[in-house]
């Protein structure tokens, strides 16, 4: 018995499931982690609540530009992905989604997020031309960079930079004034932010180590070998100590601190959940991390609101 074919209602809701799919809409965990750090510098660089404006701006912002970086993301490794058990069925990758249709989406999100942040100043405007470039190259960095999460940490630390420049900037578009509005420690801030990146997605790479050798990516997992577990802790400890002295630097007090050492006891648990370098163990710790960044941001609240 033939079956009917699909009306247009069903064609289009199963087009947009594929879309959804495409910018890992049921998968919030990857923008939240860009999320924590970004709203986080947002408070700091307000000195405590920083309006409903900025708020939603990078909040959106955010979810924006993670979904435009999974389309890019998804062309750039598509012949890589067919190989991997994990994301074979990616819409780009199985054929569901045209190249074409991928790179239009992408551009569409970027474009809505740009637009959110013509409605700021000068520097946040002038910032997002560099964060749209990072973003764009890391796909491509693992070809050629031996731990090109490093690529990626400042794509997904940028948010820092631009809330301090959101927060503090003017329409003067000066040399002086952009650089005026993001002060050394917002840079900072990137550096320290980038060393939790790299704990995080390499965690995420030990997951496809065995794939990744077969198909000659490169990855950050396999420079370090079998010292990836002590590696991934070396950074959560970078993170969580270059961080808590910057906030230190910055005013903040002892509830920041707490968070710091809630945030460590997480890094505790994420050791037990990767020392046997287990797909699972490994995944889980991936997808938990946004917690450890929501802790951060929840101390950097209160404490600021407390000072207040």
């Amino acid at each position: 018995m033939n079956s009917e074919p699909l009306s247009p209602a069903a064609t289009g809701r199963n087009r947009l499931s594929l879309y959804l799919d495409l910018i890992r809409w049921n998968r919030p965990a990857g923008w939240l982690l860009l999320l924590w750090p970004t709203l986080s510098a947002l408070w700091i660089a307000a000195d405590g609540w920083p309006g409903w404006h900025l708020l939603i701006v990078f909040t959106l912002g955010t979810i924006l530009m993670r979904s435009a970086g999974c389309c890019v993301n998804d062309v750039a490794d598509r012949d890589f992905d067919r190989h991997v058990k994990r994301t074979a069925q990616r819409p780009v990758t199985s054929g569901a989604v045209s190249v074409k249709q991928a790179l239009l989406l992408g551009a569409a999100l970027a474009l809505l997020a740009f637009l959110l942040v013509l409605t700021t100043n000068a520097p946040t405007i002038a910032l997002s031309f560099a964060a749209l470039l990072v973003a764009i190259a890391y796909p491509y960095a693992k070809r050629v960079v031996a731990m090109p999460q490093a690529v990626l940490g400042v794509a997904f630390s940028f948010g820092i930079p631009m809330a301090f420049a959101a927060t503090l900037g003017s329409h003067d578009w000066s040399w002086p004034a952009l650089r005026g509005a993001v002060p050394l420690a917002a840079w900072a801030l990137l550096i320290s932010n980038l060393f939790w990146v790299l704990a995080y997605d390499t965690e995420y790479a030990m997951v496809d180590r065995d794939d990744d050798i077969k198909i000659g990516i490169k990855t950050s997992a396999l420079t370090l070998g079998r010292w990836d577990v002590a590696g991934v802790m070396a950074f959560y400890a970078l993170f969580l100590a270059s961080w808590a002295a910057l906030g230190l630097q910055l005013g903040l007090g002892g509830v920041f601190l707490l968070g710091i050492a809630v945030a460590a006891a997480q890094v505790v648990w994420h050791y037990r959940l990767i020392k046997d370098r287990t797909r699972e163990g490994c995944f889980r710790a991936f997808r938990e991390n946004h917690w450890l960044g929501f802790t951060l941001f929840v101390a950097t609240v209160l404490d600021l609101s407390l000072q207040g």
